[in-house]
C-alpha cells in the first residue's frame, strides 16, 4: 500500500514539473500579448490611436513620444499593467491585467513597450 502510494505522487510530481515546463514553452511572446491586450487602445503601432480609442474617457498614452516615455519608470509601468491606471493616479480606463498576466510577462510587456521609441 505504501509503495503505492508513493508511486502515486512521483507520477504526479511528474506530471506537475512537466505541466509547468510545457506551459511555460507555450507562454505567449510579448508581442503577443500587446496585440491581445494592449493594441486595441494603444494602436497597434503604440500610437495612443488605437480602435477602442472612441469609447474611452482618457486619450490612452502615445508609447512612441518618446520625451513623455523616458519621464515614466519601468516600475510605474509595470504597476499601471499589473494593478490598472488608477493605481498611478491615471484614468481607470486603463484595466488591470494581473489575473491574465504573469509578473514575468508584464516585465517583458514592459520592454516591448520600450521599443516603440526605438521603432522612430
Amino acid at each position: 500500500m505504501l509503495k503505492c502510494l508513493v508511486a502515486v505522487l512521483v507520477g504526479v510530481g511528474a506530471c506537475m514539473v512537466l505541466a509547468t515546463a510545457t506551459a511555460t514553452a507555450w507562454a505567449d511572446s510579448a508581442e503577443d500579448n500587446y496585440t491581445a491586450y494592449c493594441a486595441r487602445c494603444h494602436g497597434e503601432d503604440g500610437h495612443g490611436d488605437g480602435p477602442s480609442v472612441a469609447s474611452l474617457k482618457a486619450t490612452p498614452q502615445s508609447f512612441s513620444n518618446c520625451a513623455q516615455m523616458r519621464k515614466i519608470s519601468d516600475e510605474t509601468m509595470f504597476k499601471a499593467i499589473k494593478e490598472g491606471g488608477a493605481s498611478i493616479g491615471l484614468s481607470g480606463d486603463m484595466p488591470n491585467w494581473n489575473v491574465d498576466l504573469s509578473d514575468d510577462e508584464i516585465h517583458d510587456l514592459v520592454a516591448f513597450v520600450q521599443t516603440f521609441c526605438k521603432k522612430k
